[in-house]
């Protein structure tokens, strides 16, 4: 059940993985399909605003404000002026094309109806890039009050067990060699309206937590019972991983720093002391054993996953504390790692969280 679990999440990631990307390459398709169609448009916006041009000369002409002579230099200055315009225009659509064709994106609103010549970053109308303004009056402007962000998080330190009588001390378990590793994503989202002082963390993790028993052990199942038992030969490696898929969810508190602008509200906290306190439930995946040892000169490596009697349904406390990025993070297990041992165990771990935001 564990392994048809794991390779049905394995193939929604993948499919996930291939849809994103084919719609990535429809968007640049549609993308430079659009910027195509506008260098027609360019010619004949630029043929129109010549016409017009005409027509007002010649009507200088016919109400004998300019002569002959003027009106035909005025119409050849205007002529040359919107050639020239469209020229340079559709060299500037070209290159953008061939930009998107190398990089694969490039920050440019393609649902353009006019297109201007002009400086500055940006303005009420449109948006200005490389000095040209693609303005529709539909450009997507920026989210005014962002409450949810996303990033990716990593966790890493050290994992042991606590066992029912005894101290963290008296663990059957190496301190240093056991370890475990989080790797996930998450959203923050802002409870409050006007104010960031208290945020909802919360996303989907894998966790990989690992035992390294000590003195030579392994673990082997004797009438329902997870038991550790001393291995026959000398052990270079013997380790329980257990694979686990969680929904973390952290209430985070901590300050940040306040803007606004006519466009937009932002809660910094880059940089910020911050407190997450929550917890994460889930299912286990898989669980293995790794023994290393060497067998008539040979060396020989056993991979043997097995359900071990470890707990289907994972949960838990978790919390992290520090600025910035960087945070120390612990996570408990409230459920035993082994189903009805007459000596339950827990895991714990503690090591550095990083929310790459």
């Amino acid at each position: 059940m564990r392994t048809l679990t794991l390779y049905l999440v394995l193939l929604l990631i993948s499919m996930l993985t291939q849809n994103l990307l084919a719609q990535d390459d429809e968007t640049l398709k549609y993308k430079i399909e659009e910027l195509e169609k506008k260098k027609e448009d360019v010619a004949v916006m630029e043929r129109e605003a010549l016409k017009k041009e005409v027509e007002i000369i010649n009507e200088s002409l016919h109400k004998k404000e300019i002569s002959q002579e003027k009106a035909l230099e005025l119409k050849k200055v205007a002529a040359e002026k919107h050639a020239k315009n469209i020229e340079n225009k559709v060299a500037i659509l070209q290159h953008t094309i061939e930009l998107l064709k190398r990089k694969g994106a490039v920050d440019l609103n393609t649902e353009t109806s006019s297109i201007e010549i002009a400086f500055g970053g940006d303005d009420n109308e449109g948006d200005v890039l490389f000095g040209v303004k693609y303005n529709s009056g539909n450009q997507k402007k920026p989210v005014y009050d962002k409450r949810t962000y996303g990033e990716p998080i990593i966790a890493f330190g050290l994992n042991n067990a606590i066992v029912e009588g005894q101290s963290l001390e008296d663990s059957p378990y190496k301190v240093g060699g056991s370890r475990f590793f989080e790797i996930g994503w998450a959203w923050r989202t802002r409870v409050f309206e006007n104010t960031n002082f208290l945020r909802l963390h919360y996303g989907l993790s894998f966790q990989f937590n690992g035992l390294k028993p000590i003195d030579n052990q392994y673990f082997v199942v004797n009438n329902g019972q997870t038991e550790l038992e001393e291995f026959g030969l000398d052990l270079k490696k013997s380790k329980l991983r257990m694979d686990n898929l969680v929904l973390p969810v952290h209430f985070e508190f901590g300050p940040s720093k306040f803007t606004k602008t006519e466009e937009r509200i932002r809660y910094n906290i880059h940089d910020k002391f911050r407190l997450g306190l929550g917890g994460y439930a889930g299912v286990n995946l898989v669980s293995k054993q790794k023994l290393k040892y060497e067998l008539d000169g040979n060396h020989v490596k056993d991979k043997l996953k097995r359900s071990y009697n470890t707990s289907n349904f994972v949960y838990g406390l978790s919390g992290y504390i520090g600025f910035d990025s960087m945070l120390l993070y612990v996570k408990y297990d409230l459920n035993p790692i082994f189903k009805n041992a007459v000596v339950e165990q827990r895991n714990i771990s503690l090591g550095l969280r990083l929310d790459l935001n």
